[in-house]
């Protein structure tokens, strides 16, 4: 029977959250959704229409004769006469017997007649099963309808049985008051009421699943959007307004940005299930056809290295594939920068596999930011080394390269190198001479070590 319309939480996407730590808000190209295009609380429950199912009674060797089938079309003509009566039963019993009605904002009218189409279209299902016509539409349209509403699809169930058990007994009551005599053979008729309340519970469950399928898929939809605006850049203040109420997000959290690209942009997903948070930070992950994010939102008090420390291990780079760390932002409509700053770290990884932390790479990230004065600085501060033999050339850059990584240590740089400090002294003297600056000089050593980025990042 028709229960009347909920508003407890199913756990369906109607209004729901996303579920920050474990959405996978799936795949989409950059740039191609609105967050104001769909809205999950708004499907149409009437455009979808039911299955082909035949109406009730329709089967043609069902038995149509007999005493129990006088008995029994009398008894629902009776019910029928006593509808409204019947409905306010059915009313009651709801109310008391299930919390899904009882303690949600169900509009009594809205309740009375959902109760009152169904009991009726059971009532002349009864009466005249061949005649009483296709009833299939107005089960399927209800059963959408409650799931819009939000009511728990095992109330909606519920409702049903309790609703068969009324017409049964009132069935047998009025047996009993008119044709007491000939009440046992009622009993044979109990198949055809109860097969009737299993066909509609049928119905109405198919489409509440079709409902909240559609209104899952909408949410989806809407959240993927939304979070695409914010991370584009492109959120109006009531688009933010509506992503922290979507995403479940504080506007002003603190927020940082994970990038992880593939070397062949929509290949290479993330393997193996993705985290929903660190010990420092909840994360929500969003595919892209051409790069994986992960959303950071610190935890109150979070150190941001800490933070960027377990962005970068949920990521976790595969063979042909890179990350870049972000800095810190404050506030959710800094996202986008929050993602422009992940991307501008990731354009200061080298090689595949590489993770790099905007915060420890900002030099870098400067020169990578600047692809013309980069490569001129290279060429400029290096000329005479790069005019070198390729091998001769590698060395003494990586040599550099040891003794920047080294702390200015020669002796590091050496056991880095596989040499003794003092080779490493002298390649750096013959780096010297042929560049003409002088590592001891402060001026000098910025611009040597920011032209050796400008060439590890050029491919060299």
């Amino acid at each position: 029977m028709a229960p009347p319309p909920g508003t407890t939480s199913n756990g369906m996407a109607a209004t729901g959250k996303a579920d920050l730590g474990r959405t996978d808000l799936g795949r989409a190209e950059p740039g191609k959704t609105d967050p104001g295009k769909t809205d999950p609380g708004k499907a149409d429950t009437a455009k979808t229409e039911p299955p082909h199912l035949p109406a009730f009674g329709a089967d043609p060797h069902a038995a149509d004769t007999g005493p129990h089938v006088r008995l029994l079309r009398k008894a629902a003509r009776v019910l029928l006469e006593r509808l409204p009566q019947l409905s306010d039963r059915l009313v009651a019993s709801l109310y008391e017997h299930e919390a899904s009605y009882r303690d949600g904002p169900v509009p009594p009218d809205d309740l009375w007649q959902g109760c009152h189409e169904s009991l009726r279209s059971a009532l002349l299902a009864l009466l005249a099963p061949a005649e009483a016509g296709d009833a299939n539409p107005q089960t399927w349209r209800l059963g959408r309808r409650r799931a819009e509403q939000g009511l728990p699809l095992e109330a909606l169930l519920h409702a049903y049985r309790i609703g068969g058990v009324i017409v049964w007994q009132s069935l047998v009551e009025i047996t009993v008051e008119r044709e007491p005599q000939d009440v046992h053979e009622l009993v044979h008729a109990a198949t055809t009421v109860w097969n009737a309340v299993d066909h509609h519970s049928t119905i109405v469950a198919d489409a509440y699943r079709s409902l909240a399928n559609d209104l899952s898929s909408h949410h989806h939809e809407r959240t993927r959007a939304l979070l695409d605006s914010l991370l584009d850049g492109r959120a109006e203040p009531a688009d933010i307004s509506a992503a922290a109420t979507v995403l479940d997000l504080p506007e002003d959290g603190r927020y940082a940005v994970g990038m992880l690209r593939h070397a062949r942009p929509g290949t290479g997903q993330h393997d193996g299930p993705r985290p929903s948070g660190t010990e420092s930070a909840h994360l929500l992950w969003r595919s892209r056809a051409d790069a994986e994010f992960a959303v950071a939102l610190l935890h109150n008090g979070a150190a941001e290295g800490e933070v960027l420390d377990g962005l970068a291990k949920a990521l976790r780079p595969s063979a042909g594939s890179r990350v870049g760390i972000g800095l810190v932002v404050d506030g959710l409509a800094e996202l986008g920068r929050a993602r422009r700053f992940a991307e501008v770290a990731l354009r200061t990884c080298a090689a595949d596999g590489e993770v790099a932390r905007l915060d420890q790479r900002l030099p870098a990230a400067m020169v990578a930011c600047q692809a013309d004065l980069s490569g001129a600085l290279a060429t400029r501060t290096f000329g005479a080394v790069l005019a070198l033999d390729p091998g001769d050339r590698d060395v003494l850059l990586g040599t550099l390269a040891a003794w920047f990584d080294a702390g200015g240590s020669a002796a590091r740089a050496g056991a880095r190198l596989f040499c003794h400090r003092n080779t490493v002294l002298n390649r750096l003297r013959r780096l010297e001479q042929l560049t003409g600056r002088d590592l001891g000089l402060p001026r000098d050593l910025v611009e040597l070590g920011l032209a050796l980025d400008a060439y590890r990042l050029s491919g060299g």
